[in-house]
């Protein structure tokens, strides 16, 4: 793989590159957030390690940055920062992985490695849905309906993008346990359906047209907005 380290420890940067040198990978490595961000947008790599606490730029800045712009380059962030709002903020501003220093880099290769094959299975993936006038960006998880911006708890944005990839087709309680709640049981639990009314209201409220509706003895169908 060819992949892009920005990190402004010395000794780190070092160990990196030769690691990863050594692994058979192809590496650039930069130690200024700025140059980091313009290589990382000017140039095709297939993963990014950044490191939070850059010169400059630091490194969630970058990440918004390449996402704002639709690029969905796999990235791993370093930091010393490892509290769980830390790690929570960075997955959030849209990295993919997030490895607290000092780390083994046995585990920086495996984590290297999930991202490689993860980005290798959703290529060519939509990174936008969207059913009539309701839209969703998969990136920056921003939910629309008719330009109205939707604020959804992570819960119902996963529960939404579900109906939004099953579209106009029947979806039962079953399929929602199993895909949004990884439910493979029946737990006897009425969360779906408090769920469901929550993001009923959010998307609904507001308009003429319902969008989500619920089938009475199978399950609920997000309409796709087609006459």
């Amino acid at each position: 793989m060819r992949i892009l380290v920005i990190e402004d420890d010395p000794e780190v940067s070092a160990h990196l590159l030769k690691g990863l040198r050594e692994a058979g990978h192809v590496v650039d490595g930069v130690t200024q957030g700025r140059d980091g961000l313009f290589q990382a947008a000017t140039e095709a790599y297939d993963l990014l390690i950044v490191d939070r606490m850059l010169p400059g730029v630091d490194g969630l800045t970058i990440i918004r940055t390449l996402r704002a712009s639709d690029n969905t380059v796999p990235v791993l962030i370093l930091s010393a920062l490892g509290e769980v709002d830390d790690r929570v903020k960075g997955l959030r501003a849209g990295g993919d992985d997030y490895l607290v220093k000092p780390f083994a880099f046995s585990e920086l290769l495996a984590r290297l490695d999930a991202l490689a094959r993860r980005a290798q299975n959703t290529e060519g993936e939509p990174t936008r849905l969207r059913a009539g006038e309701l839209e969703m960006d998969l990136l920056s998880r921003r939910v629309t309906r008719a330009a109205k911006v939707i604020d959804l708890q992570p819960r119902e944005f996963r529960l939404l993008e579900y109906l939004m990839r099953h579209a106009g087709q029947v979806v039962t309680r079953t399929m929602l346990l199993e895909n949004v709640w990884d439910y493979h049981f029946d737990p006897q639990t009425n969360v779906v359906d408090v769920h469901i009314s929550r993001l009923r209201r959010k998307i609904d409220e507001g308009f003429d047209k319902p969008f989500l509706e619920t089938v009475r003895g199978a399950g609920y169908v997000l309409l796709t907005g087609e006459a």
